[in-house]
C-alpha cells in the first residue's frame, strides 16, 4: 500500500495543526504509523490521496449511517445552497427538524440546535443546574462527553470520589463539581448519591457507550438509576451523540426502554455536517434563554445547510423503519465472522455489539465497564489495525472507539473483511 502523499502532508500538517491533525484520534498515535488522508468517501468506501480504496468502518465516527455521499443528502444540501448558507434569522427548515425530532425520539418534547455534541452536553448540563438550583454533577468513567471542562475528568485515588482534571487547562474547582461514578455499578451512584445529598443536578450517561468501545448498560442498572433520578430530583441525561439515530429510531433509550429527562443528540441529525441538539422535558427546556435565565446562544446553530441534510437523513430513517433491520443484518453476519476468526485461532477475545455499533477487545475477560475494557492489550490491536489497513479495511485508529457498519456495506464487504480479519489474526499471533 502506497501512502506516499499522506506522509508527505502530514509531514506539512504538523507545522501549522498541533499534531498535524484538527481531532487527537485521527493521529494514529494510539497505533502507530502514518495517518491516511482521505481525498473522498462514496458508500462503504474511502479513498486516500494515495489512490488506495478503503472499506471504512468509522463512518466520520457515526452519522454515515448510509455510507459516504448518499445522493439524497447531497441532493438536499444542494437546493439549500443556493439559498444561502447561513442568516443568523430563524428559517423554517429549524422548526420542521425540531419537530421531526420530538417526533422519533418521545423523551424530546422541546429541542435546541446547537453547532456540536460537545456544545450539547455543555449546555444540557447548563439547563440542569438552571432547573434543579443544584451544582454537582454525576459522569461515569469510561464515558466520554466532548471536551466541556467539567467531563474532562476521571475518578480520583478512591475509584468513588471527586474527580481529577485529566487535562491541563482544566480546574480543580471544575473538577470538584464533578462526581465520577462506575459504570453497570450502581452501588457507585447510591454512594455518590448519600454522600452529597441535595447537592446534584444531573447525572450524565452514554446509556451504550461509544468512547470505551462499545459497551451496553445493563437493563436493571439504567432502570435503578432511572429510580433514583426521580427519588433525588436528579435530571438523567442521556448522551445520544454517538447512538441517536444510530442504533435505533428513538436511540440506546428504545432500546433500554428508558426515558431520560434530557437527550443530546449529534452525528446523524447532521447528516455528515457539522450539527448538535439537546431537548427534553418541557419545563426544563424552558429554562433556556429567550424562554428562562439559563443562557446559551450560537451565530451558526440551526444553519440551513446542517438542517437540510439533518431532515433529509431522518426523514429518510421515518419512511424507511427497516434500515434498523438491514444494519442488524449486516451487523450480526459482521460480528459472526469476525467471532468464528477469533475461534479459529484459538482465542477468546471480546467482541461487543449493539446494533450497528461494535468494537473488537483484544481481552478475553467480558468487558462490562472502565476497568474491564482498560485490560485489552493496545499494542496488539496496533498491529492488528495495520495488518487490516494494508487490506483494504479501516478500523478506529483506537481500541477504545466504536466501529460501524452502514447499509452501504455490501456483503461482499462483510466477507472481505471477515477473511482481512481471520489473516490479521493469525499474522499478529
Amino acid at each position: 500500500m502506497n501512502i506516499n502523499k499522506s506522509e508527505k502532508l502530514f509531514e506539512e500538517a504538523k507545522k501549522y495543526i498541533p499534531g498535524g491533525v484538527n481531532s487527537p484520534v485521527r493521529a494514529f498515535k494510539s497505533v502507530g504509523g502514518t495517518p491516511r488522508f482521505i481525498s473522498k468517501g462514496i458508500g462503504s468506501k474511502m479513498f486516500d490521496v494515495d489512490g488506495n480504496e478503503l472499506i471504512d468502518y468509522i463512518g466520520s465516527w457515526g452519522p454515515h449511517l448510509f455510507g459516504h455521499n448518499p445522493q439524497f443528502i447531497k441532493d438536499a444540501l444542494i437546493k439549500a445552497i443556493e439559498n444561502g448558507t447561513s442568516f443568523g434569522a430563524p428559517t423554517e427548515i429549524e422548526i420542521k427538524m425540531a419537530k421531526l425530532i420530538t417526533e422519533l425520539v418521545p423523551s424530546v418534547e422541546v429541542v435546541r440546535m446547537v453547532n456540536s455534541g460537545t456544545e450539547a452536553t455543555m449546555s444540557a448540563v447548563r439547563a440542569a443546574r438552571g432547573y434543579t438550583g443544584k451544582d454537582k454533577i454525576i459522569k461515569f468513567e469510561g464515558c466520554y462527553h466532548g471536551h466541556g471542562d467539567f467531563f474532562l475528568i476521571k475518578a480520583g485515588s478512591g475509584a468513588l470520589t471527586f474527580g481529577v482534571p485529566t487535562s491541563p487547562g482544566v480546574t480543580k474547582g471544575n473538577a470538584a463539581d464533578t462526581l465520577v461514578a462506575d459504570f453497570n455499578d450502581i452501588n457507585s451512584i447510591k454512594k455518590l448519591v448519600a454522600q452529597n445529598k441535595n447537592e446534584i443536578a444531573a447525572i450524565i450517561i452514554e446509556a451504550v457507550v461509544g468512547n470505551m468501545g462499545t459497551v451496553r448498560a445493563d437493563n436493571l442498572f439504567i432502570q435503578e438509576l432511572r429510580t433514583i433520578c426521580d427519588e433525588e430530583k436528579i435530571v438523567l441525561i442521556f448522551d445520544e451523540v454517538m447512538t441517536g439515530f444510530r442504533l435505533a429510531q428513538g436511540g440506546a433509550q428504545e432500546i433500554l426502554g428508558v426515558k431520560p429527562d434530557l437527550s443530546t443528540f449529534g452525528k446523524i441529525i447532521g447528516g455528515g455536517l457539522p450539527v448538535g441538539a439537546y431537548g427534553g422535558k418541557k419545563e426544563i427546556m424552558e429554562m433556556i434563554s429567550p424562554s428562562g435565565p439559563v443562557y446559551q446562544a450560537g451565530t451558526l446553530s440551526g444553519n440551513p445547510l446542517a438542517m437540510n441534510a439533518g431532515y433529509a437523513s431522518l426523514t429518510y430513517i421515518k419512511d424507511h423503519p427497516e434500515v434498523y433491520k438491514t444494519l442488524e443484518e449486516k451487523s450480526a453476519y459482521l460480528e459472526n465472522g469476525i467471532k468464528d476468526g477469533i475461534k479459529s485461532v484459538g482465542k477468546n477475545f471480546q467482541f461487543n455489539r449493539v446494533g450497528s455499533m461494535m468494537t473488537f477487545f483484544f481481552t478475553e475477560e467480558p468487558v462490562v465497564d472502565y476497568n474491564s475494557a482498560v485490560k485489552s492489550d493496545t499494542k496488539l490491536y496496533g498491529k492488528y489495525f495495520h495488518e487490516m489497513l494494508n487490506s483494504g479495511v479501516y478500523l478506529p485508529p483506537a481500541q477504545f472507539e466504536a466501529m460501524f457498519v452502514s447499509t452501504a456495506h455490501t456483503k461482499e464487504d462483510l466477507d472481505k473483511t471477515i477473511v482481512a480479519n481471520y489473516n490479521a489474526l493469525k499474522s499478529i499471533l
